[in-house]
This record gives C-alpha cells, sequence and structure tokens, in this order.
C-alpha cells in the first residue's frame, strides 16, 4: 500500500505532460505554440551542431596542410565565419528569402534589407506560430553560408593572401549564395520547376566546390606540386588532427542534415528527424569503407586521408536527400560518393588543379553525385535536377572566377614565392601555429 502511494506522485507527474499535449491537440491553438517551440528548438539545435562544424573545418584543414600554414588556416577560418554572420544579418537573409518581396520574381530578393528579429518577449499574437522564431530561422541558415565557405578555404590552401581571400568571402556569403539559395530555398523558379535539394548538396556544397574550383585555377598550384610530369605528394601537418576535424563534421551533420526538416511539432516530424539521422550516419559510414577498400586495392595500402574524405563525401552525398531512402539506399549512395573522391583527387592533379583538402571532390562531385541520386527516391525528374546542378555552376563558376580574377588583377591574390617557400605563417601572419619546431 505504502508502496502504491509513492509511485501515485510520479505516475502522475509522467501523466501531466501527457494530457496537456493532449488537450492542446484537442483546443487547436495552444498546439500550434507547441509546435512552434519544438520546432524553434530543432532550429537552435540543429544551428549549433552545424556551427561546431566550424571547428571541424578548422581542424581538418589545419591537419592537412604544412606546419608553416596552420595558423593562416585558423585565422581564415574563424575570420570567415565571423563575416560570413555579418553579411548574412545585412543583406544575405531577406535577400535568400524575400517572401513576397522579390525585386525580379524568382530570380532576385531585395539588397541591403537587413534581419529584423521578433520583439523581445514577443507574445502568441505576434509570433509566427505556423513555423519557428526568426532569430532561429536566421541562425540556422546562417550557419548553412558559413559552412559554404569553409569549403573554399582548404581548397586555395597555402598560397593565397588573407585579405583578398576575405573579400572574396564577403561577397560569396552577402551576395553569390543567398542569390543562388532564393532560387531554391526561397521560393524561387528552381523550386516552381520541381528541383529537389533536401539540405543542400548541390545548393551549399557544390556552390562551395564550384567557387574552390575557380580559385585553384586562378591561382595555380603550390610551388613544387607538379614538376617534371609528376606529382609530388605535400604530407599534412598533423593527420590526428584531420582525423578529429572529420568526426566533428560528421556529428555536425546531424544537425545539419535533420535540422533540414523544418518542424519538429509532430510525431511524424520527429520521427523523419531521427530518420533522417540514421541515414546520414549510414552514409558517412559507407564513404568512409568504401574509400577504405578502393586505397587498399588501387594503392596496396589504405590511405587515411582518402578515407577521411570518403567519410565526409558519404555524407555531402546524402545531403540532397537523407530522408526518403532506406538504410540500405543510404548505403550505396554514400559508397558511390566515397568512390567518386578516389577516382577525383588523381583526375584533378591530372589537370594539374592543386586542391589541397580534396574540397573539389569532396564537396563538388559528391554533391554533383548526391543530387542527381535523389531521382532514386524522390519525385524530381533527371532533367530537373540536371537542370538545377547546371544552373548552380554556371552561376557560381563564372561568378567565382570573375571575381577571383578581378581580384588578382588589382589587389593580387597569390603570396610571393619566397613568402610561399617560408611559409604563410609568418609572411602574413608574423606568427607561428608551431613555433617550438621552428628553425634557429
Amino acid at each position: 500500500m505504502n508502496l502504491m502511494k509513492s509511485l501515485i506522485p510520479a505516475v502522475v507527474i509522467v501523466a501531466l505532460p501527457q494530457v496537456g499535449l493532449a488537450q492542446e491537440a484537442a483546443s487547436g491553438e495552444p498546439a500550434q505554440h507547441t509546435q512552434y517551440i519544438f520546432t524553434t528548438l530543432l532550429f537552435l539545435m540543429g544551428g549549433f551542431l552545424v556551427f561546431f562544424m566550424a571547428a571541424g573545418f578548422a581542424m581538418l584543414e589545419g591537419g592537412l596542410v604544412r606546419s608553416k600554414n596552420v595558423a593562416m588556416q585558423m585565422i581564415k577560418n574563424i575570420a570567415l565565419f565571423s563575416i560570413a554572420a555579418i553579411m548574412y544579418w545585412l543583406i544575405g537573409f531577406n535577400l535568400m528569402y524575400p517572401g513576397d518581396g522579390w525585386t525580379i520574381s524568382g530570380w532576385l530578393g531585395p539588397f541591403f534589407s537587413t534581419t529584423v528579429l521578433d520583439p523581445v518577449g514577443v507574445g502568441a499574437d505576434a509570433a509566427a506560430l505556423d513555423y519557428a522564431s526568426i532569430g532561429s530561422d536566421f541562425f540556422f541558415q546562417l550557419v548553412f553560408v558559413a559552412a559554404t565557405a569553409s569549403i573554399v578555404s582548404g581548397a586555395v590552401a597555402e598560397r593565397i593572401k588573407l585579405w583578398p581571400f576575405l573579400a572574396f568571402v564577403v561577397v560569396l556569403t552577402g551576395i553569390m549564395y543567398p542569390i543562388s539559395g532564393s532560387w531554391q530555398w526561397g521560393g524561387g523558379w528552381l523550386s516552381e520547376a520541381g528541383f529537389s535539394d533536401f539540405a543542400g548538396s548541390t545548393i551549399v556544397h557544390s556552390v562551395g566546390g564550384w567557387a574552390a574550383l575557380a580559385g585553384a585555377i586562378i591561382l595555380g598550384p603550390r610551388i613544387g606540386k607538379y614538376k617534371d610530369g609528376k606529382v609530388h605528394p605535400m604530407p599534412g601537418s598533423n593527420l590526428a588532427l584531420a582525423t578529429l576535424g572529420t568526426f566533428i563534421l560528421w556529428l555536425g551533420w546531424f544537425g545539419f542534415n535533420g535540422g533540414s526538416q523544418l518542424a519538429m511539432g509532430t510525431v511524424g516530424d520527429v520521427s523523419d528527424v531521427s530518420r533522417i539521422f540514421a541515414n546520414t550516419n549510414m552514409a558517412a559510414a559507407s564513404g568512409a569503407v568504401a574509400a577504405l577498400i578502393m586505397t587498399q586495392v588501387m594503392y596496396k595500402k589504405p590511405d587515411l586521408t582518402m578515407v577521411l574524405n570518403g567519410a565526409l563525401a558519404g555524407l555531402v552525398s546524402i545531403t540532397a536527400e537523407p530522408l526518403a531512402p532506406t538504410l540500405f539506399g543510404a548505403l550505396w549512395i554514400g559508397a558511390v560518393g566515397g568512390i567518386i573522391v578516389v577516382f577525383a583527387v588523381p583526375m584533378l592533379d591530372k589537370f594539374k588543379i592543386d586542391d589541397v583538402v580534396g574540397a573539389i571532390p569532396v564537396h563538388l562531385f559528391a554533391g554533383i553525385w548526391g543530387t542527381i541520386a535523389v531521382i532514386f527516391y524522390g519525385e524530381a525528374s533527371l532533367g530537373t535536377q540536371l537542370m538545377g546542378i547546371a544552373a548552380y555552376g554556371v552561376f557560381t563558376f563564372v561568378g567565382a572566377m570573375s571575381l577571383w580574377t578581378i581580384l588578382k588583377s588589382t589587389i593580387g591574390i597569390r603570396v610571393s614565392e619566397e613568402d610561399e617557400i617560408n611559409g604563410l605563417d609568418m609572411a602574413e601572419l608574423g606568427m607561428e601555429a608551431y613555433p617550438e619546431f621552428s628553425k634557429g
């Protein structure tokens, strides 16, 4: 009897929230409050996971560049995120999500329409109860644009000047990415045409990849990378750090894809988020294993950097449609991404395109593959997907080539030969990431 008495309060505590939720669903309006709260929470949780990807990019790049350039990569990564945050507030967010405020319908939103948050302590009568708080939506979208800029950082490492790179970031995050993003996620012409890209295999990753490709071409390869018809590897400074960066990116991707469900107010939404998590993880795992096996077969020994990029390529590949596939579907989509990386890295070397961290194979090539793979599980047609891929490719590559060329001909984008040989840490920053290892 005493046991029953002690259990009654516990049962009541557990049951009361369920009763409350049931009453909310029955009464209508309060249930909308609950959906608003949980969707806002999804954006905030997803957002801080994607924010942590900034640390992943920094660690990955820091591990894959030589020790004389590590501090340069660190300052680029923290600066590009900070610039992206400011530019997305100043121009990007409303340019990408214009609502009814298109300057050119379906193609171009309003310029210099700064983001305004909900009032302090906003009430139910003023909040967007059918969606989420403005602050959570802005923050969630912001961390995506920063990821796009991070892709470029690694590809052009070890020979680019700091300030021209940051000038490129200003335009990429404030103008280029938001304009092209509005075509799909802002309800623009590609959205109306039926193009499908759930979390951004093309809209985020391929855009970063196209911008990186343009930069690598205009900059040219690092000194000594291609000599006498041979490729001379330039091993990174810390593969343990690169591995840590990959795991951090893998973790952040759960927010990247899971948060892109854009709703967490119903049982179905929460179930879908969990399905996205599982598929995202499976694609990463299969991408890593595929790269592991392929490098063993092709080179007789596994290549750690290929395996790391294989996992990332699997993640990029599943990003365009992480909800609809089965776990087996996620497995084979991710595995193809891992295989693409193993073949794409030496292919770029044949064209003497020097991508320090493998960002172009991972984000551009695997991003294109992931966007095409949508046709196996989604309702989009191959023609529509290819049209979207081409639209983003032409706009971003031409725009990036033009911007890199302008920067090169005006302020210059590449450090001197002497500075490149001595390292960008000392040449650009006057400090070293590992001063105890310096000569003298």
